[in-house]
């Protein structure tokens, strides 16, 4: 069965997870991170990505990403994909596969969606018990999206340069979305629509992406469809 084509637009964000294969860990010491964020910024570049959020988990990777023209996410995972699997192996002398096959990722609607996707990608070490606050863990774009603490890697979106005239004020606005959790039927949201490479948005954006990329972006009904009734000879269905 063919995979399914991302769902990949220019300009539109989109959320990406990669795990690592059969859930083992992609980050075995300081120095794994750095270089991975040390390459995604520089392959970002390279193909006009641009990175809102981000959190590295020990074995998978959140990403918040706008592209400037349709496939450019996927080039550039592909070759930091590559470069990293080659760095980790030789470094923890081990051979294989690293990632569990391509990356899940989902189109996110800036209104309303966007900056819930920042903070669900950002809380990913609380709701995983390994820190209290997000300020705690080291890598992820909290610091920098809600301290201000200087990280090349982000640019930040329109949705949240809205939150305030200045970076003060748009540091202190973000960190008031972090004092009440994520309602668990949007956490529910964002996972399946990113599992199954469908957009995160509501029905009106789906539409938008629908007739963009000429199918289907929503979940199908499950089972098989219905046979309709006969009609009765001399009446019309």
């Amino acid at each position: 069965m063919p995979r399914r084509a991302r769902l990949s637009l220019p300009n539109v964000p989109q959320h990406l997870i990669q795990r690592g294969n059969n859930r083992q860990v992609c980050f075995a010491a300081d120095e794994d991170y750095r270089f991975y964020l040390d390459w995604l910024g520089d392959y970002a570049a390279r193909t006009g990505c641009r990175i809102h959020a981000y959190v590295l988990m020990t074995n998978h990777v959140h990403l918040l990403v706008s592209a400037e023209r349709g496939g450019a996410t996927g080039e550039m995972m592909k070759a930091l994909g590559q470069r990293y699997v080659q760095y980790f192996n030789r470094s923890h002398r081990r051979s294989g596969t690293l990632w569990e096959g391509r990356y899940r990722s989902c189109p996110t609607q800036t209104e309303d969606y966007l900056l819930a996707c920042q903070r669900y990608i950002e809380l990913n070490p609380v709701r995983a018990a390994m820190v209290a606050h997000p300020a705690e863990y080291r890598w992820s774009s909290y610091r920098a999206n809600a301290q201000g603490e200087a990280d090349a890697l982000i640019t930040p979106h329109a949705v949240y340069q809205a939150l305030g005239l200045d970076e003060a004020a748009r540091q202190m606005s973000y960190r008031e979305l972090f004092r009440y959790e994520l309602e668990p039927g949007l956490v529910d949201e964002i996972r399946k629509a990113t599992n199954g490479n469908f957009v995160l948005g509501d029905a009106r954006f789906a539409e938008q992406i629908a007739m963009a990329l000429g199918r289907r972006v929503t979940p199908g009904t499950s089972g098989r469809p219905r046979k309709m009734p006969m009609p009765e000879s001399g009446t019309l269905p």
